[in-house]
């Protein structure tokens, strides 16, 4: 399930993303805890209602923590700790 959100964050991916076993790891060293929080309920498919309530978010905050969720996933640096290469 956070593969499939990744995917769809990650604008030009470097290889094919990791299992989510293996992302889980990765994700809890590179991201911050509310960034990893964010991840999770996004692909939970909670809607921004949920997501606001369960994270203690207003529209401003999530939208903040969405973005900077979405440039660190585009790293290139992150994007080739979440990728085995084929």
């Amino acid at each position: 399930m956070i593969r499939e959100e990744i995917e769809r964050i990650i604008l030009k991916p470097v290889g094919v993303l990791k299992g989510d076993d293996e992302l889980v790891p990765v994700l809890k060293a590179r991201l911050t805890k509310r960034e990893y929080k964010l991840l999770l309920a996004l692909s939970e498919g909670l809607s921004q209602e949920e997501t606001f309530e369960k994270l203690k978010l207003d529209n401003q905050s999530y939208l903040q923590l969405l973005n900077k969720l979405t440039k660190k996933l585009n790293q290139e640096r992150i994007k080739q700790e979440l990728s085995d290469y084929a």
